[in-house]
């Protein structure tokens, strides 16, 4: 009952990471398909964007909502709560997912060096691949979601936290294209990465979920 689970993530991990690899390498060698992906997506976009100022601003909006500031600042509040509960390893977890997540962005982008698109709505610094909202909010939502889902029996609530989890990662991946801030294939890149990331983490950290609270505060103590 272990080994399955264990087996699936690090088949999801190799997968995850050979799609990284696979779009680093095609992005460097402009292969046609992530070119013509990127740019007929980028494309329409732009010519929405042109017309109606509006989007643009909303999507302004979602990119920082959604963002690096406000989850680093939410996961700084989980680690305090986890580490007032004892555990120690749920508290490094939700710290390296979030607040500190952005180490891996700085280090993926100078791996890549490209440049954002040319058609670019607001201005953004550092460069294009991969997308660090995408790569954040990623491990982000998935480092909150091993914390929180453990603290709830409902099934329902469990089921609706998923899914506004993942609307929104799909959403500031949307944003970061329809702004014209990076390419779809930095999008998915990003989101790839924060994934195997996620996963690392977890490995390195094996944060024990809350069944019951005495139990989890003797184990994290050992």
């Amino acid at each position: 009952m272990i080994r399955r689970p264990i087996s699936v993530a690090a088949m999801l991990a190799a997968a995850a990471t050979v799609g990284y690899a696979l779009l680093w390498v095609g992005h460097r060698q402009d292969w046609g398909w992530v070119h013509g992906l990127d740019w007929s997506l980028l494309n329409a976009a732009h010519d929405i964007g042109i017309k109606h100022p509006a989007w643009v601003n909303f999507w302004v909006g979602v990119s920082f909502v959604l963002g690096p500031i406000p989850m680093r600042l939410i996961g700084i509040v989980m680690a305090v709560v986890a580490a007032l509960q004892h555990r120690a390893r749920m508290a490094l977890l939700l710290l390296a997912c979030l607040p500190l997540n952005g180490l891996v962005t700085m280090a993926a982008k100078d791996l890549a060096g490209r440049p954002r698109p040319v058609t670019e709505f607001v201005t953004a610094p550092s460069t294009s691949f991969p997308s660090g909202h995408a790569l954040e909010l990623t491990a982000s939502v998935l480092a909150l979601l091993t914390f929180l889902l453990p603290m709830t029996s409902r099934r329902w609530l469990r089921v609706v936290s998923v899914a506004v989890a993942a609307l929104g990662v799909v959403t500031v991946g949307i944003a970061r294209v329809a702004l014209n801030v990076h390419h779809p294939s930095d999008v998915i890149a990003g989101w790839l990465l924060g994934y195997v990331y996620f996963l690392v983490c977890l490995w390195v950290f094996r944060p024990i979920p809350v069944r019951s609270a005495e139990p989890a505060r003797l184990a994290e103590a050992r």
